[in-house]
């Protein structure tokens, strides 16, 4: 005698959909997983041309793909060891640069190397074996002192005296010589040596003390001198067809002293052959 089955109540129906959606979420975060955990293999273990970025990585974060049989391979491979002993050619010595001046220094060979060991006369130079290295000539301070020639007529004393015109110079009256007010400049933003660094510097060189407010003084009438050029880059910055901001905020100081900095950007005007 067969007996009928006994219908299930609401609740435990409710509860099966539950149960059965709960499994299959856990299948497939258990996929999404393991397919982390194979892309992470191949990432440390993998040849070079299959590893992954961090950013392809998380592409497939929620994107369960892989294969059931991938991944039982993948997590069998033994890491890759590459060989040591693949030779490889050297590339040679670099060669110096050809517009560099060239200081030849002459070693004179010993006294006991000039004579010679079997007959005792003194040998004769027949040529020489070069060798280069790069060199630096430290830089060399010193007092650019300018002497203005001073005329006057013995006949006519009435005329008066006459003085050699001045050069115009970036800083009217100031103590450095424009060379030195352009180094400034040039080792702050082509160097990136902050101007108290470089104060530091002369003080330990030649033990001048030049505080920092005189140095960006220095660069603020420099700022001043380049201003006619902002109309320039405006005019080249308007004629391209894309303009790309940087807004990462850039504190400039001004005149009015701490605090009173205002933000700027840095604007970089992009080619039509560069937009993508």
């Amino acid at each position: 005698m067969s007996v009928a089955p006994i219908p299930s109540a609401p609740a435990d129906l409710e509860l099966i959909a539950q149960l059965k959606s709960r499994l299959q979420y856990a299948e497939l975060r258990i996929r999404v997983l393991e397919e982390r955990l194979r892309l992470m293999r191949i990432e440390k273990y993998g040849a070079g041309g299959e590893r992954l970025s961090h950013a392809q990585m998380e592409l497939f974060e929620l994107a369960p793909v892989v294969s059931e049989a991938i991944v039982p391979e993948e997590s069998e491979r033994a890491p890759v060891r590459r060989s040591t002993n693949r030779s490889c050619k050297h590339p040679g010595r670099q060669e110096l640069p050809a517009n560099l001046a060239r200081v030849e220094r002459v070693l004179p060979c010993t006294p006991g190397q000039r004579i010679c060991k079997r007959c005792g006369r003194e040998t004769v130079v027949i040529g020489y074996e070069e060798s280069s290295q790069l060199d630096v000539e430290p830089a060399k301070y010193f007092v650019l002192v300018t002497k203005r020639e001073k005329r006057a007529c013995r006949s006519c004393e009435e005329v008066g005296v006459v003085s050699a015109p001045l050069p115009p110079r970036i800083i009217e009256k100031c103590l450095a010589s424009d060379r030195i007010v352009i180094d400034t400049v040039i080792s702050k933003y082509c160097n990136h040596t902050p101007l108290h660094r470089q104060s530091m510097i002369l003080e330990r060189d030649i033990g001048l003390e030049i505080s920092r407010a005189t140095l960006d003084g220095w660069v603020l009438k420099v700022g001043e001198l380049l201003i006619p050029m902002i109309a320039a880059m405006r005019r080249e910055l308007i004629s391209g067809t894309y303009i790309q901001a940087d807004e990462t905020p850039v504190d400039v100081q001004t005149r009015e002293g701490r605090g009173q900095n205002h933000q700027a950007y840095c604007v970089l005007r992009m080619r039509p052959s560069t937009v993508c």
